[in-house]
């Protein structure tokens, strides 16, 4: 049965599951979610943060409405916050839902499942706010109290580096979740937020499968069966993380789709196909890294080339649509509500 891509995609609910714009969009130069470079907007941010100007962000609501993504997690990357990971995190969320609140005809920011289906139907993009570090948390868990009043939803345990919680997968010889680790977990799932663990090393994984008692992600990683990088998932991860109803997002982190060859979008769907025979159809989403790394695709724009690789390849129109967002979404509604 041939099936129309396009339409598939259009109609779809779609839903990544990590990108970098926040702080994208200050560092830049100040650009709005139309794309536009703004002046006399300078945040503690972009003093820690300049980039060399590139032709522009790979998320923006333009970019947004091309891809047809209906929701995007909008992540805070603490790691390169010098003195205080939480001012960073205010700072740089401070900024992104003031571009919101500008441009709330065609975005807002969404906090459960009920709103992510009523903003959906009203024709907005949901954004859903998330924290990439748990630094972010001075050692204090409370601050994921303050962190969910403000509408963050998923925290990652670490950016690959060693935190108060835990060791990164770039930690030679590092431990797993610490006592601290542990709390942050349990405290996340009480509050109602997800618990990510992308950037974790393989000891710190097995912790949190077996600290938590909700499902969880790793919202942006691919399949280290075909990339030996460290930060992706082996099989028995993968299988781990499917039998207690966790979702990863494969990546387009060029360097954790392909080392020997030249990355390439058929590459990238070989990774959601492995992942899919191996954690199975209800566990693998998207999770781009747009504006972070995910530089396989120029930008959102291109989402759509992933569903019509994808029937090209005989995946079926029901397992698409998991791919492409429900199973982020039955994710979100038990762990977030």
């Amino acid at each position: 049965m041939t099936i129309d891509a396009a339409a598939l995609h259009r109609d779809s609910l779609v839903i990544d599951s990590h990108n970098d714009t926040a702080v994208t969009l200050i560092s830049f130069g100040h650009f709005d979610f139309a794309g536009n470079a703004t002046e006399g907007r300078a945040t503690w941010t972009s003093r820690l943060r300049e980039k060399p100007r590139k032709p522009g962000p790979q998320i923006t609501l333009p970019l947004l409405r091309d891809s047809g993504i209906d929701i995007a997690y909008f992540a805070i990357d603490t790691t390169g916050a010098w003195g205080n990971h939480l001012l960073y995190v205010m700072d740089s969320h401070g900024y992104l839902i003031s571009e919101i609140r500008d441009h709330n005809d065609q975005i807002r920011v969404v906090t459960s499942c009920a709103e992510i289906d009523a903003n959906r139907a009203a024709g907005r993009i949901g954004a859903l706010l998330t924290v990439e570090n748990s630094e972010v948390l001075e050692r204090s868990v409370y601050v994921l109290d303050a962190l969910y009043e403000m509408g963050v939803r998923s925290l990652t345990i670490t950016h690959s580096s060693r935190t108060w919680a835990g060791d990164g997968c770039e930690v030679e010889g590092g431990g797993g979740l610490t006592a601290f680790g542990r709390q942050v977990v349990r405290r996340m799932e009480e509050l109602g937020m997800l618990v990510d663990v992308s950037h974790l090393n393989d000891t710190g994984f097995w912790d949190v499968l077996d600290t938590a008692t909700k499902p969880v992600i790793a919202s942006h990683s691919c399949c280290r069966a075909l990339c030996g990088d460290l930060r992706n998932l082996t099989d028995q991860q993968l299988r781990r993380l499917g039998e207690s109803g966790g979702v990863v997002g494969i990546t387009y982190v060029p360097w954790f789709i392909d080392t020997e060859k030249e990355p390439t979008l058929e590459r990238l769907v070989d990774h959601i196909l492995h992942a899919l025979e191996i954690a199975g159809e209800d566990a693998v989403g998207l999770g781009s890294d747009f504006d972070g790394g995910g530089d396989l695709l120029t930008d959102a724009s291109q989402v759509p080339l992933i569903t019509e690789a994808l029937n090209r390849r005989g995946v079926g129109e029901e397992v698409i649509v998991k791919v492409l967002g429900t199973n982020h979404r039955r994710l979100l509604e038990s762990t977030i509500g």
